[in-house]
């Protein structure tokens, strides 16, 4: 949007607003974080570091701690997991259930 600030007038803010006239976004607020159709603050950025590195020892102490919280029924209730009709905890399926 083609925009321009404005000089202080009385109860209206010091942002940049849209020039001219004959639309209905004209006079209103433009670029700002906190206006309508505006820039977003701080975004995310694409070159953030999302998944960090894990040794190899720690992530199998990982997923075994994984398994073993996974046999304690109050824990899995807690997380909103429904095991009222599986028969026993941890239900441990093989390989080719994904394929599914």
């Amino acid at each position: 949007t083609n925009s321009e600030t404005s000089r202080t007038v009385r109860a209206v803010s010091r942002i940049t607003r849209v020039r001219g006239g004959g639309t209905h976004m004209s006079g209103q607020g433009a670029y700002g974080n906190m206006c309508r159709y505006g820039r977003m603050f701080a975004p995310t950025k694409t070159w953030r570091k999302w998944h960090r590195r894990l040794n190899r020892k720690m992530r199998r102490y990982d997923i075994c701690s994984a398994v073993a919280a996974s046999a304690l029924p109050a824990l899995l209730k807690a997380r909103g997991h429904k095991i009222d009709k599986v028969a026993e905890v941890p239900c441990v399926m093989e390989a080719g259930v994904e394929s599914f």
